[in-house]
């Protein structure tokens, strides 16, 4: 199977890129600022994560509506599989998602079986959403059918659960890039997402160029909307507004609400309301 490569170079890119960034510097406003925040899958994925520590952060999402009255809060909060019937058991508001890494993350270095088995058991302990990653030892050597095969037996295993797709974009140069991101929608991804955020190398701008025209492009060409999610490295809120502004700019804002467009983060939170609220702030 061979898929086409990126339609812009890299120079093609970086120049719609500086015009997108001018545009994102009048976007630092109190109100895009409360719309990043209210896209944030927000993430504790450490070694050191424990029951009590999950449950402990699950509850400052729980409080967060009383701590800040008339402010949205995140959309979903991100663990690990084993991790999911904590947050379930624990999570109190309504309209937050549990999302959970399987599939291996973050290496995607296992048997597929066992892939499969692991997101339904995140699935079965309470998560309604599940970030695997691409088999880049797979991928890279262009076994494209083996990457198909395994992304669509897990989103089938999953039922409806939605399934993000993590190109670990870092490694990847734009045409990998873009042929990832059009396999992954073809194999039925839910949402493309760029990174772990466990390589040196995580999301970039150029990076959620391609990855929001590829989904452009599906969307024009089937009416179906895939989701974007750049994660990993995500810390200032200027640097959230520039991905949101990349994604309203290419594919306009009805890809702006939860359904469609999350941003991965642990510590961006904070920032985010810093900036809304105007104190210091330390809740999440």
């Amino acid at each position: 199977m061979s898929i086409e490569t990126c339609p812009l170079s890299i120079e093609d890119i970086q120049s719609e890129l500086e015009e997108i960034r001018e545009i994102a510097a009048k976007n630092n406003t109190k109100k895009m600022f409360e719309k990043a925040l209210s896209l944030i899958d927000l993430t504790t994925l450490n070694s050191t994560d424990t029951v009590s520590s999950v449950a402990a952060f699950t509850e400052k999402v729980n409080q967060f509506p009383a701590a800040f009255p008339g402010i949205s809060n995140v959309a979903a909060i991100c663990v690990y599989p084993n991790m999911a019937h904590t947050v379930k058991s624990s999570l109190k508001v309504s309209n937050v998602k549990i999302a959970a890494v399987a599939g291996g993350f973050p290496s995607s270095m296992t048997f597929t079986k066992l892939k499969i088995e692991e997101a339904q058991l995140a699935v079965s302990a309470g998560a309604n959403e599940i970030d695997i990653v691409l088999p880049l030892w797979a991928f890279l050597e262009g076994h494209f059918e083996t990457c198909i095969s395994e992304i669509s037996g897990i989103k089938k295993a999953i039922g409806d659960a939605h399934l993000k797709v993590i190109l670990e974009s870092g490694v990847l140069n734009v045409d990998q890039i873009w042929q990832a991101s059009i396999l992954a929608i073809g194999a039925g991804a839910d949402f493309i997402k760029t990174s772990t955020g466990k390589l040196p190398q995580a999301a970039s701008p150029e990076a959620a160029f391609v990855m929001c025209l590829a989904i452009k492009q599906h969307f024009e060409e089937t009416d179906q909307k895939i989701g974007f999610k750049p994660a990993g490295g995500i810390v200032t809120p200027e640097d959230a507004i520039l991905y949101l502004t990349i994604v309203q700019e290419i594919l306009g804002d009805q890809w702006l609400t939860p359904e469609l467009f999350r941003i991965g983060a642990s510590r961006l939170a904070n920032n985010l309301l810093e900036k809304i609220t105007g104190k210091t702030v330390k809740h999440f």
